[in-house]
């Protein structure tokens, strides 16, 4: 199977309805303008590694991707082949960009027709593509934006990513950095949204909503937001939805939505259990960091109490801390990973903590405005 239970990490939501339910994330499919060198990024400076490929030599006239994994993550990069079709107006209007975060469920069909006939909007219809190796079975509907949740059911499937594609050998294999599983992606709605798209998880999705921030959590001197987490029923899909709230200068989440003409996937958090040691191998490799001051650090174990991590390996690579009743989490943000100031990326390490770094958030805020008033869009 591409996919494995990730028992350890499951933490029952009991509010959650799971008529749906979900086994994981199966994959997020990214448009961008040149899968080739993109994939060539996310292996050189992530540390992914290559799986399968689909292209002209595969058959596929109009469009190429490229399936890289690390731990369980799985990235497909896409680009389009010919002019004109839904992949170049994706690029046109957003420019390089989530279009499907990919549910791995046990039956795609049940999927599909428990989401739509609560309203969701159809994306397509269940679909089955075959080869020597068996059968997926692929749906998808609408969320926010333009963006779809693909229904993967793949049980049936021993091949090495889905039909379609073959395995990808390349002699260019760069080492790994200690990436798991994707621990939760957010998305950015326009003003007033927020609530529209939690509704969406909840009614159609038979989601529960985990956390709640207002602009008195999430704010500076200059901008603020609105967030709600969304979780499904074994808790392994986390979606925090967030909006802009009133400011005296354009929040993050404004100069996404401007920038991105629209809503969208703001960032991907992925997973490590020893943070020190991935984000040491990132910067090594390029990554760029947001930069936290030093002054952060002077009280930040009078908030957090004592780690097991040494603060000073954490001080000096720029990492968070904060604490909730089940434990402590370290997180680090990336500055937009694409020409538009649109999706990044949070490294997280969560040492019994399920909360989302609340303690941070003035300190996370404070670094992307320093961004945004070099970009001159605060």
């Amino acid at each position: 199977m591409l996919q494995n239970k990730i028992p350890s990490l499951d933490k029952v939501i009991p509010e959650a309805e799971d008529f749906l339910p979900i086994l994981g994330t199966d994959h997020v499919e990214i448009i961008v303008g040149n899968a080739k060198q993109s994939a060539f990024y996310y292996m050189t400076a992530w540390g992914f590694q290559p799986l399968a490929y689909k292209g002209l030599e595969t058959g596929n006239k109009d469009s190429v991707s490229y399936v890289l994994k690390q731990g369980k993550i799985i990235l497909v990069l896409t680009t389009p082949l010919k002019s004109g079709g839904e992949l170049n107006n994706h690029l046109n209007d957003h420019g390089d960009g989530v279009k499907c975060i990919a549910l791995w469920v046990e039956d795609a069909r049940k999927s599909y027709d428990e989401t739509t006939k609560r309203g969701a909007k159809s994306a397509f219809e269940p679909r089955v593509l075959s080869d020597d190796n068996g059968e997926v079975v692929l749906s998808a509907i609408h969320t926010y934006g333009e963006t779809l949740h693909v229904f993967v059911e793949r049980h049936n499937y021993k091949g090495v990513f889905m039909p379609g594609y073959r395995a990808w050998n390349p002699e260019y294999v760069p080492g790994e950095t200690g990436l798991l599983f994707i621990d939760h992606m957010v998305g950015n709605v326009d003003w007033g949204q927020m609530n529209k798209w939690v509704d969406f998880y909840n009614k159609i999705m038979g989601f529960a909503q985990i956390v709640s921030f207002d602009d008195k959590d999430i704010s500076t001197e200059y901008t603020a937001l609105m967030s709600k987490v969304m979780s499904n029923g074994n808790g392994r899909i986390k979606f925090p939805i967030n909006e802009p709230a009133k400011g005296r200068k354009k929040s993050q989440i404004e100069e996404y939505i401007d920038y991105y003409e629209g809503s969208g996937c703001q960032h991907i958090a992925v997973a490590t259990d020893d943070i020190i040691k991935t984000v040491t191998a990132l910067k090594a490799r390029g990554v760029d960091f947001l930069y936290v001051p030093e002054t952060y650090y002077d009280t930040v174990q009078d908030r957090v109490g004592e780690i097991d991590e040494d603060l000073e390996s954490l001080k000096n690579l720029g990492v968070l801390i904060d604490r909730d009743e089940e434990g402590y989490l370290l997180q680090i943000f990336t500055k937009p990973v694409l020409d538009r100031p649109t999706m990044f990326f949070e490294v997280i390490q969560r040492c019994g903590a399920t909360s989302f770094g609340k303690g941070n958030f003035q300190a996370l805020f404070e670094a992307i405005e320093r961004e945004q008033e070099s970009r001159g869009t605060l």
